[in-house]
């Protein structure tokens, strides 16, 4: 069985015994556990475990703060969250600070041993159900559907790093008219409305508008 050390926590008592007694069972090496947030950092950073199990919401700093905080000190541990949470922020939070994984807690006990044998490996392990629920709406061509033949045009236009001005002159519209479609485009591919959110998503899927 895996020698990786694991520091597990969960603000619920009776969630992180269950989890700490499957582990144990199994034989894996739990150095340590916390009860909220900032007890779990600080155990990360003092105690450098190979994988840290972390409830998402916890008083004091969430899973996803200690993340952040593990990637700005440069603390190599990989982080494993758990949640009962399927929003696509969440998820994309989690890509986005290089979390090994996110389970979802309906199926924690079902899948934790395969996330820690797939993190153990250097690969990631997301829940399948979120992939599932998430992957459909972030990444898939139904979201491409959605879209009128001209924000489609619109869209292929934004790929090649045109401006509104410049897609408005293409296309003999108005200026407004672009921004109104760039709007719509952005509310049905549900993206952020950050800036180059749109641009950066045209062109991660400019194979798929072809």
């Amino acid at each position: 069985m895996s020698k990786q050390s694991i520091i597990t926590a969960d603000d619920h008592p009776l969630l992180l015994k269950g989890l700490n007694d499957f582990l144990l069972e199994k034989e894996y090496n739990i150095i340590a556990s916390a009860h909220n947030g900032r007890d779990a950092y600080n155990l990360i950073a003092k105690e450098k475990p190979s994988i840290a199990i972390l409830d998402i919401q916890m008083p004091h700093m969430s899973g996803i703060e200690i993340a952040r905080k593990c990637k700005e000190n440069s603390i190599t541990t990989k982080i494993v969250l758990i949640t009962l949470h399927k929003e696509k922020e969440l998820y994309l939070k989690a890509q986005e600070l290089n979390i090994f994984g996110y389970v979802l807690k309906e199926f924690a006990l079902e899948e934790i041993e395969n996330c820690i044998n797939t993190v153990t490996n250097g690969d990631k392990y997301f829940s399948p159900k979120i992939k599932e629920l998430l992957d459909g709406v972030l990444f898939s061509d139904n979201s491409l559907n959605a879209l009128t033949p001209s924000e489609k045009k619109i869209l292929k236009l934004i790929a090649t790093d045109k401006t509104n001005k410049e897609i408005a002159s293409l296309l003999f519209i108005s200026h407004r008219t672009v921004e109104k479609h760039r709007s719509n485009i952005i509310s049905k591919l549900n993206l952020e409305p950050k800036t180059n959110s749109l641009l950066i998503w045209a062109k991660e899927n400019h194979d798929k508008m072809l």
